[in-house]
């Protein structure tokens, strides 16, 4: 049996200012190469700084209440999705899973998704995805190193974490999802299913992209394991 990896997959990687086709390319050919060995792939991308830079115009046009941010998120991680999609030419599912909740099937390797509804993020749907295949590990790539103790773009002092449960992990976070510019690691309605369902996240820097093939290769990797079960090869 063919094994599924899910990758919660940040827009501020794929579209940090500008569409950056130089990573995507890269995380393509690592993708590709995977698909090789009898691997799958469920690859759900985020909004980024793209998806705040909407946000934060709208609410100087509107008093924007957190559903309208939610939704311009949502927006912003479908066209990112889709530009992850195209850039796959074919060879990932012809449409990207707006859905989660729904059983998705390969037909190819490769399936692409984005936001769904207002009330939690992309992270969420990852979890939900995973849920769906029988998958126990998601890897949260971003442009984050670790997860931290405090806020290190606050506090220069702040102190890496590798490894973390997620009742620890969750008290680094806000308790509740405010709207899709939610800047955490992994949000917390996602992080509260993820727990409950006995999984393992892995917060890994997309940059260099050699960190992320380490951990596809269950080699050690730069950056943070939140888990409860003990198992973290």
């Amino acid at each position: 049996m063919e094994e599924t990896i899910i990758i919660s997959l940040g827009g501020s990687l794929v579209i940090p200012d500008l569409p950056d086709p130089d990573f995507v390319n890269t995380f393509k050919a690592i993708i590709l190469e995977e698909i090789k060995k009898g691997r799958r792939f469920v690859i759900i991308v985020g909004g980024g700084k793209v998806c705040r830079q909407y946000q934060d115009a709208l609410s100087k046009t509107i008093k924007a209440n957190n559903t309208d941010l939610d939704w311009i998120g949502i927006y912003t991680t479908r066209l990112n999705a889709e530009f992850v999609r195209m850039s796959f030419e074919g060879i990932a599912e012809n449409e990207i899973v707006l859905d989660p909740s729904r059983l998705a099937s390969f037909t190819k390797p490769i399936i692409i998704g984005a936001g769904w509804k207002p009330g939690w993020s992309t992270d969420f749907d990852a979890v939900m995805m995973a849920e769906q295949m029988g998958a126990k590990k998601i890897i949260n790539l971003s442009n984050t190193d670790y997860v931290y103790d405090s806020d290190p773009k606050k506090n220069p002092n702040a102190k890496k974490i590798e490894e973390i449960s997620w009742s620890e992990y969750r008290k680094l976070i806000p308790a509740e999802w405010i709207h899709s510019g939610l800047n955490t690691p992994f949000d917390p309605i996602a992080s509260d299913r993820a727990e409950k369902n006995g999984m393992t996240v892995m917060i890994i820097n997309g940059k260099p992209i050699d960190n992320f093939q380490k951990a596809l290769n269950g080699e050690k990797f730069s950056g943070t394991i939140i888990s409860d079960n003990g198992d973290n090869n």
